[in-house]
């Protein structure tokens, strides 16, 4: 048995490189929920278990993963040796950490060596939840039953831009 999860029709793989990002990367697991994408979320720290993360990484193409997200702060290595260790997609979601508001963990990440990228989203939240819908773009490319949830998604987000509940004229939620 593997020492990480694995979750049966997956599409997505949520990686963190430690529990405290959960927090925010649940964020990211509700947006994938929100859209249909089976995913699977797991703690692989790249320095404290990088055998655990290559097993991880070797193995997500056979197992149906087509992206992979992957969340750390600090040094945030984790996004970078997964992209090293497997041709799928990876996005990367920056974490504030102990130090510069994230700055450090959007560096690592977005300073890729030519070769080996990663897509860098913004630190926190916001980009927790955009990796979702960028993972959910991706695969929507290929399957017609996620583009139209994609698009309905959208369209749902476009009309809630509008709307003032409580405002005078505007219908309460």
């Amino acid at each position: 048995m593997a020492d990480y999860v694995t979750v049966e029709g997956a599409r997505v793989g949520v990686l963190m490189g430690s529990a405290s990002d959960w927090p925010v990367m649940e964020k990211t697991s509700a947006t994938l929920e929100k859209l249909g994408i089976v995913h699977e979320c797991n703690v692989i720290s790249a320095h404290r278990a990088p055998r655990r993360l290559e097993a991880y990484c070797s193995t997500a193409e056979d197992r149906g993963l087509q992206v992979l997200i992957c969340a750390a702060g600090g040094a945030a290595h984790l996004a970078g040796v997964a992209a090293a260790l497997t041709h799928l997609p990876i996005l990367g979601c920056p974490m504030k950490a102990w130090s510069t508001e994230g700055l450090d963990s959007l560096l690592s990440m977005a300073q890729m060596p030519k070769g080996i990228p990663v897509g860098t989203l913004a630190v926190g939240g916001a980009g927790a939840i955009n990796a979702a819908i960028l993972a959910t773009q991706i695969i929507a490319l290929s399957d017609s039953d996620v583009r139209d949830r994609l698009l309905a998604y959208r369209s749902n987000q476009s009309a809630a831009t509008f709307e003032l509940p409580g405002a005078p004229g505007h219908p309460s939620k």
